[in-house]
């Protein structure tokens, strides 16, 4: 039994996106609108995206169960290994007492909370975002920006504005990969078009960042900051994608910002340090003096763990040691097909009562 795809089954466009937006409809608004446990909202969407499938796109029982499971596969062995990676190393830093140094680093920097911001949400949240993605930039630098003294609601509203320029190459690249493959796009070509569209947000973003917390003229009084923020991010972010490859973009781009920000704050700082109101207004030298100092040594081993993430990824996006990787780990066994003929390309299987069975119509 084959089927091929139907994109407007209703015969009108808006009812159409209407029944695709259900399965997303019914996971938030019972995620944020009832409060229901996010297991049992996973569930409830992927019901109803079932449910949709059959009942008005037509879809065969069979082959909308075979694509739930091959979806559910998918997740957890291309997926899940690395928001789990990503959260056990966050673990990590905070059992072992380290994840408050790396906070207290960064209060260090600045006490301006409005650089904070730029630097935690943004900078550290798109390292984040592109080395695990899904929600994990929001969790990780939320818990962050809390413990420099955020309150929890806004901590998480503000990362998710910022999580919005780097989210297309999250989790290693992941949305890039999976989009080409379902579109049948060419990858390189893909992600390098994200790459000339993205950058303009990555500039606005920084700005509309602040100006979600403080005034048009409070967010004036650091715009020189904003601009090194969202032009080296944007840069970053363009190159990358058009020159080197879809996996690093918003990793390297996440690091280049956030360096480039420290060294001009070295010569750069906002004539008034802006604080919360419900905090004792402050110089600068006043805020420093309050803040719990470490020694570079004792800083360099807190960050260390996420320096050497993004060297092992950078690393291992190199042509050549990805070639050499893929040839040492890939299996050598090969695959008989149905027909007797040997399956081309590293070992697998193809999905039973599903590979060869859907369709795409234009």
């Amino acid at each position: 039994m084959t089927w091929t795809q139907v994109y407007d089954p209703t015969d009108h466009w808006w009812l159409s996106t209407l029944v695709a937006a259900l399965p997303i409809i019914v996971l938030l608004g019972l995620l944020a609108g009832l409060k229901v446990r996010p297991h049992l909202c996973a569930i409830a969407g992927a019901a109803t995206a079932i449910l949709c499938a059959i009942f008005v796109l037509g879809m065969p029982t069979s082959l909308a169960l075979s694509s739930f499971f091959y979806g559910s596969a998918f997740g957890l062995l291309k997926i899940v290994w690395i928001v789990i990676a990503a959260v056990f190393l966050y673990d990590i830093s905070v059992a072992t007492g380290q994840f408050e140094i790396m906070k207290q680093s960064v209060a260090a920097i600045t006490p301006d909370r409005r650089l904070q911001l730029l630097l935690v949400a943004f900078c550290f949240g798109a390292f984040i975002e592109g080395s695990a993605g899904f929600g994990a930039p929001v969790a990780i630098a939320g818990a962050f920006m809390i413990g420099l003294g955020f309150r929890p609601f806004q901590a998480a509203a503000l990362n998710l504005i910022a999580n919005t320029a780097p989210v297309a190459w999250g989790a290693i690249g992941t949305p890039v990969h999976t989009l080409a493959v379902v579109a049948a796009l060419n990858e390189s070509d893909l992600s390098a078009m994200i790459g000339r569209i993205l950058p303009i947000t990555a500039i606005i973003v920084p700005f509309w960042l602040v100006r979600a917390m403080v005034s048009w003229q409070e967010t004036f009084e650091v715009f020189p900051a904003i601009l090194v923020v969202g032009g080296s991010f944007a840069a970053t972010q363009w190159f990358w994608s058009n020159y080197v490859d879809s996996n690093l973009v918003d990793i390297a781009a996440g690091v280049a910002s956030m360096i480039a920000t420290l060294l001009f704050l070295r010569f750069w700082q906002p004539k008034r340090i802006w604080r919360f109101a419900d905090e004792a207004a402050v110089n600068a030298a006043e805020a420093r003096a309050s803040i719990k100092h470490f020694s570079a040594g004792q800083i360099a081993k807190a960050w260390m763990p996420f320096a050497i993430l993004s060297a092992f990824v950078l690393v291992w996006g190199l042509p050549a040691v990805k070639l050499a990787m893929n040839q040492t780990t890939t299996p050598s066994f090969k695959v008989v097909m149905a027909d007797g003929k040997v399956r081309p390309g590293p070992a697998g299987w193809d999905w039973p009562y599903l590979h060869a069975k859907v369709f795409r119509t234009a």
